[in-house]
């Protein structure tokens, strides 16, 4: 069984419900029917040939909730009319005040767009400063990776890094069902090369390890040192991680994307994501290029993460 069959049979039967305010997309209506035919989620659809914002008995109380959190000098400046027609902002308003479970857009929306709408209603978890995204790989072995961040942060900063890596872990648990080993990558293994760089990614495994003592967890590593035992055995005899690194912490947002891509379309994994992370509730952007097929592996890791990811 393949990690996308593995992902939607772990999330059928979660029961959320999830928003998705492009529901005039033809891949949205296509995805939406599959996802009741699973039994992976109930899809609620906003749009113009779905249900409009402005019929919604909690339009009021969605737009009450959107000027409160913004600064005081401008909350006048949020009313429900204006709600009503910004669906991405309602649809994350909802997420905000327990009405849906999660929420899935960015067929139209850019991820910034998507971004900002769940900053702005939903806020980041307790304890994190930053909103961070992942991709999972299902290898023909049958191993899954998490890799991290892949869409979000141009050039993470150690505490970026930590809190990337701190998010993934937790979802992992939900998604996978294996116990999170984390590898914070670099061109450096334990110190074998010295700058900027190695030593960014040695202060993210300090961070991390003090938010999370209890999952395994190394840096810096080449990746090769990070999943593969024998070279483990050789360049980093000591390390936890030993080459079973199953999250990989990216240095910059450059290698994290090309590695994803290059893992896709060179090793034939299977791709599931990108999914936002750090979030007090779920809420996760989408390729603009995204198949119905993508949409329905997105819904059902935020499904899995409304699981656990709730303040």
């Amino acid at each position: 069984m393949s990690f996308r069959d593995r992902l939607r049979v772990r999330a059928a039967g979660s029961g959320a419900r999830i928003a998705f305010p492009e529901g005039d997309d033809p891949r949205i209506r296509e995805a939406a029917d599959t996802l009741i035919r699973l039994g992976i989620a109930t899809p609620v659809l906003f749009g113009t040939s779905a249900q409009s914002p402005t019929t919604h008995p909690r339009l009021a109380e969605a737009a009450e909730h959107l000027r409160l959190r913004r600064p005081a000098s401008i909350r006048d400046g949020v009313h429900a009319l204006d709600l009503a027609s910004d669906p991405l902002r309602f649809a994350a308003s909802l997420v905000a005040l327990g009405e849906v479970d999660g929420c899935v857009a960015g067929v139209a929306a850019t991820t910034a767009d998507v971004v900002r709408a769940a900053l702005w209603a939903i806020g980041l978890r307790t304890g994190l400063t930053t909103v961070s995204s992942a991709m999972y790989h299902g290898l023909a072995d049958g191993r899954v990776f998490t890799y991290t961040d892949i869409a979000v942060l141009p050039s993470p900063t150690a505490e970026q890094l930590a809190d990337a890596a701190f998010a993934a872990a937790r979802d992992r648990r939900a998604l996978v069902g294996d116990e999170p080993i984390v590898a914070f990558l670099s061109y450096s293994t334990k110190g074998s090369a010295a700058g900027a760089d190695p030593a960014r990614m040695q202060e993210a495994l300090e961070r991390f390890r003090a938010m999370a003592p209890e999952v395994v967890s190394d840096g810096e590593l080449q990746v090769d040192a990070a999943i593969v035992p024998e070279v483990a055995g050789r360049k980093c005899p000591d390390s936890p991680v030993g080459g079973r690194a199953n999250i990989l912490v990216f240095p910059s947002l450059d290698a994290a994307n090309i590695a994803y891509k290059l893992t896709e379309r060179l090793a034939g994994a299977t791709a599931a994501g990108p999914l936002l992370q750090g979030l007090a509730r779920p809420m996760s952007d989408l390729s603009r290029g995204a198949t119905s097929d993508d949409i329905v592996d997105v819904a059902a890791m935020v499904a899995l993460q409304a699981r656990v990811n709730t303040d």
